[in-house]
């Protein structure tokens, strides 16, 4: 196969990590006779130096003519003093909304050689951790209206948190085909004994329901999902919910694993073509030291070749040597363990392509 990658290495750590994914990529081609080509595009910071703007036209179109794109980070405190429309974060959701990426697939996976990193008690990890939250990605209170007016001599600041039916639909039905892959379970996190757009999420999933009777549905306030997934993470197979309840809960949800590092994430609209990233920051207190952990990004990687591209051996292949890695005992700061081998970014992805 003949694929265009658009890249996106964005601030910070993140070309020190989406070089290490390329590393990877480029021994899959070599290995399966596939030829990637990787098309540059600025976005975040980099972008307001170099344009004056987060994501400029020309970027979002390299995006929309590839394949696929793989984003590392994006942000920092360089640029935190901006306007809000001229923030590097600003970028990323005008990259979603104008590729109609709406639902954000994060697993939480506790792979078994870092259970001692979980912050849980062993007790806990022993039932297994191996979930993943599906996120609605372009609307809810990060698209609505934002505004900051005077009243009564003080300043009063409104967010619109604002739901459509049919939006509801298309991420309550990703949900269910996922969960009829999986374990067939799935729990709708909403806050709809105070919220009007959580009980139309409620109602909207319950017609859905109907549809998929060998699915287990059920539903949870986001309250009391933030307890669970501390007290029991087992119970959950598939999370279905809003924008910034999903923002919250899988940042949480990653840490059960150990570390942030180990994360990816894919967003995905109605074709193939979908956004690849890990789902930390661009952390720019190591940011050019080749400390940080790679293999979000790698694993993001592999799941851009399994739902973008149709690649499920080499996508596997992927994760198999990350496997035999962290088996090896090799181990990133994040995640340094007694015992285990130092390794910087660039020699994890190193030994990762090697073991391919």
């Amino acid at each position: 196969m003949n694929k265009t990658i658009a890249v996106i290495r964005g601030d910070g750590i993140g070309p020190e990590i989406v070089n290490e994914a390329i590393k990877v990529l480029d021994k899959i081609a070599e290995k399966y006779g596939h030829t990637f080509t990787y098309d540059d595009v600025d976005m975040g910071g980099i972008a307001i130096d170099k344009w004056g703007d987060p994501l400029p036209q020309a970027m979002l179109d390299k995006c929309l003519a590839a394949d696929s794109v793989l984003l590392g980070a994006v942000g920092g405190p360089k640029w935190e003093g901006l306007p809000g429309p001229q923030r590097p974060e600003k970028g990323l959701l005008r990259l979603r909304a104008g590729m109609g990426l709406y639902s954000n697939l994060r697993p939480a996976k506790l792979w078994p050689q870092l259970a001692q990193a979980s912050p849980l008690k062993p007790s806990i990890v022993e039932k297994g951790i191996d979930f993943l939250v599906v996120r609605e990605l372009i609307s809810g209170i990060y698209f609505g209206e934002h505004k900051t007016v005077e009243e009564n001599g003080e300043k009063v600041a409104t967010d619109v948190m604002l739901y459509a039916e049919h939006e509801i639909e298309r991420i309550g039905r990703i949900a269910f085909e996922t969960a009829m892959k999986r374990r067939k379970k799935v729990t709708c996190v909403d806050k709809a004994n105070v919220l009007d757009t959580s009980r139309l999420w409620r109602a909207v999933l319950h017609r859905i329901k109907e549809e998929y009777p060998e699915v287990e549905y059920g539903e949870m306030f986001v309250d009391n999902a933030s307890m669970q997934l501390v007290k029991d993470p087992s119970q959950f197979d598939v999370i279905v919910t809003g924008n910034m309840f999903g923002d919250i809960l899988s940042d949480e949800a990653s840490m059960l694993t150990g570390t942030i590092g180990m994360i990816p994430s894919s967003s995905l609209g109605d074709g193939t073509r979908g956004m690849y990233e890990p789902i930390h920051g661009s952390a720019p207190d190591i940011a050019g030291q080749n400390k940080a952990n790679p293999i979000g990004t790698i694993l993001s990687a592999a799941m851009m070749l399994k739902y973008s591209f149709g690649m499920d051996a080499e996508a596997a292949a992927i994760e198999a040597a990350v496997n035999k890695a962290l088996n090896d005992g090799l181990r990133t700061a994040d995640m340094m363990a007694e015992g285990c081998i130092p390794a910087s970014c660039s020699e994890m992805g190193d030994a990762i392509a090697a073991r391919l």
